[in-house]
């Protein structure tokens, strides 16, 4: 990734003085549109990857995680089986591959975290770089409770015989209890499902009833935190060298288990029910939309990660080349996930004589209930559990690594040296960001914990993250401008990006996005647990409230940036939407600056 001082071509050269003359946008003479050149000499160096690979691996561990295990396979079969695939594919090339080029050329170009960065793109919009870090610390704080069950599943698996393979023990509800897949019988449940409800969770019967904090998770969940605060508490120097194993390690993993899932009976009944394609599906238009929204959630769009990793590139990285292997690897998993999950559906139906229907799950319950039960049966057990949940772990750390790192960059950027006036090291910083999160998890650990995980979830991955996408490519691609976003990609990496992604920036992932919202809009349904739990009226406002802990942060931003700007009402909103990036060509002094480690 070394990068050495460009000779400028005066026929490359671009300001943005040139660029608004072939718009013909009239500035006024104080300047709509500042320029920042100095702010680049007033700061100190920004921390670089050691190397190249370092930002690829990090990247792909981020956008590879627990949802390419537990929501594409099912979402696919759902969804049409192998027709899926076509809608989804689309979508990754219409929608996923040109946003993430977008965020890794805004978090490269401006070597800033989301919130710096989008605030000089557009700074009528400059909440919604706020609005993403919120939604990152958020999402991480329960996040890290999937870790917390992980473990805990991991040091059970050590135990002679596997604890949920049976249901002679103190936890099982024995009446009603079942040591295979109940299939029909309601009021049969798997000794897995009650491992899970009543040994893991020690679940309440509803959000209403706390129940006390699980203290075997309450240390699982100090642990969990400690393994991600020891892994990036140097910064990208040390999250770097963890992610040559978090990166790279569930691949083997993977591979291993479609090796072995393959063999078993009943394997072939399960790949083809996942890839058996139903083409009436694709008239169906939530399918597309479906297929849009996996794309989006799983790459990241929207959560900053990526803008704040792609921040700590040297300038003329070739982020075009990284942003291919980044989607293309997360959608590759994705896909093998789904072989690997639905081979030993098929399994597992084989040996219970049920349907493969009534055994696909997704969610927590594919992970901590249906796969569980399968190495019960399979042989060479306590191999195999271990190594699932050593993996699970990985594919949680990678994106876990990523969300804390959001808030910690969002800190230094805008905070730095009045923060480390107080905390005197960077190190601390970190260890403040982590227990802050610790502590915003203890209610996901107490025995009425699960309900207020899935509501946490529902509020925040689905609703929230639509909004704040929508704001976002709108600030980027429509305010910002195609144009100037190309004369980034040239400064960096010497020449415009192709017909394909200008065509993709100025119409069609901004339909894309709008289109997803629209549908989550109309299509809204409010949160469940399983098949039979709904929330209480009150839960469901606390679920409102979380959403617009993040949301709220875009029309507050707006308003100041409006209250705080001189001029008539006209002037006001002509000088918001100006943006306060350089956009000529840096020299070579500056080009040294972007590449000091």
């Amino acid at each position: 990734m070394g990068v050495g001082a460009e000779t400028e071509n005066a026929s490359s050269k671009f300001s943005l003085q040139q660029l608004d003359e072939k718009e013909e946008v009239e500035l006024d003479n104080d300047g709509a549109v500042r320029m920042v050149k100095d702010d680049l000499q007033s700061t100190e160096p920004r921390e670089t990857w050691g190397r190249r690979l370092e930002f690829v691996l990090a990247s792909v561990g981020y956008a590879v995680g627990l949802g390419n295990v537990w929501r594409f396979p099912y979402l696919c079969y759902r969804s049409g089986g192998g027709a899926f695939l076509i809608p989804y594919l689309i979508m990754l090339f219409l929608c996923g591959i040109p946003l993430l080029f977008m965020e890794f050329t805004v978090g490269q170009y401006t070597r800033l975290g989301p919130v710096h960065s989008l605030a000089k793109i557009c700074p009528l919009f400059k909440g919604v770089g706020l609005a993403t870090v919120v939604i990152s610390y958020v999402l991480c704080t329960y996040y890290n409770v999937l870790m917390t069950w992980a473990l805990y599943y991991l040091l059970h698996s050590f135990s002679p015989s596997l604890p949920w393979q049976s249901c002679n023990n103190t936890w099982n509800a024995v009446g009603n209890c079942s040591t295979g897949f109940p299939g029909n019988a309601t009021h049969l449940q798997s000794a897995s499902q009650q491992f899970f409800d009543h040994k893991v969770l020690e679940m309440t019967t509803g959000i209403e009833h706390a129940g006390g904090i699980r203290w075997e998770l309450f240390g699982l969940l100090v642990l969990a935190w400690a393994i991600v605060y020891f892994c990036i508490f140097k910064g990208v120097k040390s999250t770097g060298k963890v992610v040559y194993f978090t990166a790279t390690f569930p691949y083997f993993i993977l591979f291993a288990l479609l090796i072995n899932n393959v063999q078993l009976p009943g394997a072939k009944d399960g790949i083809l029910f996942f890839l058996m394609p139903n083409w009436s599906k694709l008239l169906e238009v939530q399918v597309w939309v479906n297929a849009a929204a996996q794309i989006f959630n799983s790459i990241g769009i929207s959560f900053g990660s990526m803008i704040s990793m792609a921040s700590y590139n040297k300038f003329n990285n070739n982020i075009l080349r990284d942003t291919f292997i980044v989607s293309l690897a997360n959608s590759a998993t994705s896909i093998v996930a789904g072989f690997v999950i639905f081979s030993a559906i098929g399994y597992m139906a084989h040996i219970h004589n049920l349907p493969v229907d009534d055994i696909a799950t997704d969610g927590p319950g594919l992970v901590f209930v249906v796969y569980p039960e399968v190495f019960s049966t399979m042989p060479v057990s306590q191999l195999w559990a271990p190594l699932f949940f050593i993996m699970l772990l990985c594919l949680g750390l990678d994106s876990q690594f990523a969300m804390v790192e959001v808030a910690v960059t969002f800190i230094m950027d805008g905070f730095g040296k009045k923060v480390l006036k107080v905390f005197k090291r960077k190190e601390l910083i970190v260890l403040a960001v982590c227990s802050f999160g610790f502590l915003l998890g203890i209610p996901h650990i107490t025995r009425g914990g699960i309900y207020v995980f899935q509501l946490m979830d529902h509020y925040t991955a689905v609703v929230s993250l639509m909004f704040l996408a929508f704001f976002e490519v709108l600030a980027v691609t429509v305010i910002f401008g195609v144009r100037r976003l190309s004369v980034m990609v040239e400064n960096m990496l010497g020449k415009k990006p192709n017909l394909f992604f200008r065509v993709c920036w100025q119409f069609l992932s901004p339909m894309l996005v709008l289109g997803i919202l629209i549908s989550s809009i109309v299509q809204y349904t409010p949160a469940r647990y399983g098949k039979s739990y709904t929330y209480p009226l009150w839960a469901e406002v606390v679920g409102w409230f979380i959403s617009l802990v993040s949301i709220i942060w875009i029309p507050l931003g707006a308003l100041h940036e409006l209250w705080t700007t001189e001029g008539s009402p006209l002037q006001r909103l002509k000088k918001s939407v100006s943006p306060t990036i350089d956009l000529e060509k840096p020299s070579g002094e500056s080009i040294a600056l972007f590449t000091a480690a």
